[in-house]
């Protein structure tokens, strides 16, 4: 049986000048999957965090994403059409494979307000499946991304980033964030992080 071929995720050798974007936000995940129970189902040594570059200097359009690095129900391979399908895989240097690549839209996601960066950040972590599985948290029915309501999904973001702020995380987790990009960048010099190519859909023989 053949298996998807797969990339790695490599550490620089030496540190760039400037505000390394996705460390932080692996900080700031990390606290928040540390303090709220209903995250506590992630392993983050799984989930590989990066950012896009926009194409466009506009306010709208996408501020995070989640891609899940499985199908539905944790499978890792899917029947389309009559035909076997899987995913490359993703591994950093000690061999761990993720499961999850969140992301984040530069300069877009920064140059929102403070409390809806929080809840962008929550927004994409509920997505994770409480099985942590590789594959999406799904609901019944017709909308399984969102729910019925995509209300409802917001308020329980809310609550979720309301209940993180009142347990008193530290002022270093959070504080890169009350920065607009333009304005870490004349702090900084620059700003830089990770990527990582959104994975391919592979034909298994």
């Amino acid at each position: 049986m053949s298996s998807p071929r797969h990339q790695a995720v490599h550490r620089r050798e030496s540190q760039p000048a400037g505000f390394d974007f996705t460390l932080h936000m692996r900080a700031l995940c990390d606290d928040m999957v540390r303090r709220l129970p209903e995250l506590s189902h992630i392993d983050l040594a799984r989930v590989a965090i990066g950012f896009c570059q926009t194409r466009k200097s506009v306010s709208h359009g996408v501020y995070a994403s989640l891609t899940p690095m499985r199908f539905a129900g944790g499978r890792s391979e899917t029947i389309r059409r009559g035909r076997r399908w899987g995913l490359q895989r993703l591994y950093d240097p000690a061999g761990v494979e993720m499961l999850y690549i969140l992301s984040f839209y530069l300069p877009r996601f920064l140059d929102l307000d403070f409390r809806r960066k929080l809840t962008t950040v929550l927004h994409e972590l509920w997505h994770i499946s409480p099985r942590f599985d590789g594959d999406v948290r799904r609901h019944h029915g017709r909308f399984w991304a969102h729910g019925a309501s995509q209300k409802l999904y917001d308020v329980q973001v809310e609550l979720l980033a309301e209940r993180w702020w009142s347990l008193d995380p530290p002022p270093a987790v959070y504080e890169f964030l009350q920065n607009s990009f333009r304005s870490l960048v004349g702090r900084y010099g620059s700003v830089y992080g990770r990527k990582f190519p959104t994975p391919k859909l592979l034909l298994l023989e």
